[in-house]
């Protein structure tokens, strides 16, 4: 009778927890956060709301941006959250995109947000432009270490930089940004493309992730990698012999941002995790990896970021970055994708 019992309690208890598992909500999450944020950011938001689970389907911004865009006429993702707000302003262009005004919208500058009533979409926090410096290697090889942008085409630096695709990578894409509004674009024939083409000669390799030139430069594989801030200072914090630089012409960005996906049939629980992203305990964690947040007086310093970095960020246009996209990246493809690295 004993042994009977506790087979009974024992299924009972199982049921219980398949119940329990059942009622949970699970949410598809799409981003192109670094894998070393998703852990904390869950955490926090399961602290809040243990009956949501978060399903994440990473990858760096432009794939996760493509397969978007495939998707769309038989979309997946519940939220997209975490990806740059210039490709959620393209899927909103395509009307992919649930308007919500979560509850802490007021809080968030206006400048980092949709500018409708409700928003698309709005920003969690800017990740901007950073080289990463070997300091270690350049002394071996008598390499200077650069100011601006364009001591980037300087014969000693050849074959020594390494940066990412801007087909694969949103850092790439904010680069290429940076660079067309700081010295022309005119369809393929300004002076932001005579820019990257005298660049090109210089470039080692390109890649399909935004931290990898970064940890590339970390190593020593190469003396330059253009990467992001986040990644910089965590490499420069574990060690890394890196300066990081910040070229004083100014500095392409973009915003981490958020979304509710039309036509999700979990929205109740995508507001509960816009809501909870939107919130200044979220802030705070956005701001112990980024010097600003969406949330203003949020984020405390980063030791190897300057204080007036806000100001050094170039002027961006996201429609412009939105509604040129195609057209940016065919162009730079066919000029310069002889140099990327293989998937």
């Amino acid at each position: 009778m004993h042994a009977l019992r506790k087979i009974m309690l024992t299924a009972a208890g199982l049921a219980l927890a398949a119940s329990a598992w059942a009622q949970k909500t699970q949410l598809l999450v799409y981003t192109a956060l670094e894998t070393d944020q998703l852990r904390a950011y869950q955490e926090a938001f399961n602290r809040v709301h243990p009956d949501i689970d978060i399903k994440w389907v990473r990858d760096s911004t432009g794939v996760i941006t493509a397969k978007l865009l495939a998707e769309k006429n038989n979309p997946q993702a519940d939220v997209v959250m975490g990806v740059a707000a210039t490709s959620l302003a393209l899927m909103d262009k395509q009307g992919m995109l649930q308007p919500y005004a979560p509850l802490n919208l007021d809080a968030i500058m206006s400048q980092y947000r949709d500018k409708k009533n409700p928003p698309a979409w709005w920003g969690m926090n800017v990740w901007g432009a950073t080289i990463c410096f070997n300091t270690v290697e350049a002394k071996k090889r008598n390499i200077p270490k650069p100011e601006t942008w364009k001591d980037l085409l300087k014969p000693v630096y050849k074959g020594q930089i390494v940066m990412p695709n801007p087909a694969s990578s949103g850092t790439g894409y904010f680069d290429v940004i940076a660079w067309l509004t700081l010295f022309g674009d005119d369809k393929g024939k300004g002076g932001g493309w005579k820019y990257m083409d005298g660049l090109h000669e210089n470039i080692g390799q390109y890649t399909h992730s935004g931290s990898k030139p970064c940890n590339m430069a970390a190593s020593g594989e190469y003396v330059v990698g253009i990467s992001f801030e986040y990644r910089a200072n965590a490499n420069k914090a574990r060690g890394a012999p890196i300066d990081l630089v910040f070229p004083k012409e100014g500095l392409g960005w973009d915003l981490e941002a958020f979304a509710i996906h039309k036509g999700t049939k979990k929205l109740d629980a995508a507001k509960k995790l816009a809501d909870w992203a939107s919130s200044k305990d979220a802030m705070i964690l956005y701001g112990r990896n980024f010097a600003i947040t969406a949330q203003p007086g949020v984020a405390p310093p980063l030791p190897n970021v300057p204080k007036d970095y806000e100001s050094r960020l170039i002027k961006l246009d996201f429609n412009y970055a939105a509604n040129e996209r195609e057209r940016i990246l065919a162009e730079w493809t066919k000029r310069y994708d002889g140099k990327s690295e293989k998937r």
